[in-house]
């Protein structure tokens, strides 16, 4: 299992180093290719250049991918807390089916001694005007790291566009269960935070993955497209499997409501993670 890199803090050097490893070894943001100037070297880079498997069926832009490019957890940063989501909000303008890249414009709107508070407008990084997403989110600090950390060198993951790419629940590891269930296995380095847990990128993936089976199955069509998403981290996820539950509502004009609890199967089948999502049945083009 990972180690919890609180464990270290009264070793700066150890600290560093193993958040160096964690860091760079995190799949969510190099998979996406999604840079933080607040903790890597080099010039500063908002924007994600957008592939096929970042886009639903119906060609638009999947909510994972906003909230992974933005998890706004109140810009704390890694190198001044250890930071772990609390809330993350997404609400779409724009499906952004022509768009090539995005850019993220963050905005904090309070930070205290542990809560922070931010959000962004997501927005075609070619035509900035053009707003696809809105996003919020609430962070909490689990405590402060040592001091004199220091930004760390980008470990780039190129990932070449193609009809070939696998889905992005596939990379993280999840996959459907034979009695129906999507899932994500035991707790490894690669989808862990460096406080040794499930990491946001692949809740949000697992999550959004399970809840398009549950909206497909009600609606009769995989044509959907994310309105909205609202997630609420409850506990950490620190074992594994884990199990994403959930239920689909209708409503009236194309909409569908999806409920989702993600359990950790390995920590008593705890509750870790609850998300409500909005699809709409895309009109096709």
């Amino acid at each position: 299992m990972p180690r919890d890199i609180r464990e270290l803090r009264d070793d700066p050097a150890a600290y560093a180093a193993e958040l160096r490893q964690r860091w760079g070894g995190l799949l969510s943001y190099r998979y996406l290719g999604r840079t933080y100037s607040s903790m890597d070297l080099g010039p500063a880079d908002d924007t994600v250049t957008l592939r096929r498997d970042m886009r639903n069926p119906a060609g638009g832009i999947l909510l994972s991918v906003l909230g992974i490019a933005s998890p706004e957890g109140g810009g704390l940063s890694d190198l001044e807390a250890v930071p772990n989501p609390v809330i993350h909000s997404c609400q779409v303008l724009d499906p952004g089916r022509d768009v090539r890249r995005i850019e993220i414009v963050s905005e904090v709107l309070k930070q205290g001694r542990q809560m922070g508070y931010s959000r962004s407008r997501i927005v075609d990084a070619d035509e900035p005007i053009r707003v696809l997403a809105l996003t919020s989110g609430q962070g909490i600090s689990l405590g402060p790291p040592p001091e004199g950390l220091e930004r760390m060198p980008v470990e780039p993951l190129v990932v070449v566009d193609g009809p070939d790419l696998p889905p992005l629940w596939q990379v993280f590891g999840a996959a459907p269960r034979t009695d129906g269930r999507w899932a994500l296995p035991v707790l490894s380095a690669e989808v862990a935070s460096p406080d040794a847990a499930l990491h946001l990128g692949p809740q949000l993936v697992l999550l959004e993955s399970a809840a398009l089976d549950l909206a497909a199955a009600a609606t009769g069509t995989d044509r959907l497209q994310g309105v909205s998403s609202h997630v609420m981290f409850l506990a950490r996820g620190k074992v594994g499997p884990f199990r994403a539950e959930g239920q689909a509502i209708g409503g009236s004009d194309g909409l569908v409501a999806v409920r989702m609890v993600l359990h950790d199967e390995g920590d008593g089948d705890r509750a870790i993670t609850a998300a409500s999502y909005q699809f709409r049945v895309a009109v096709a083009a």
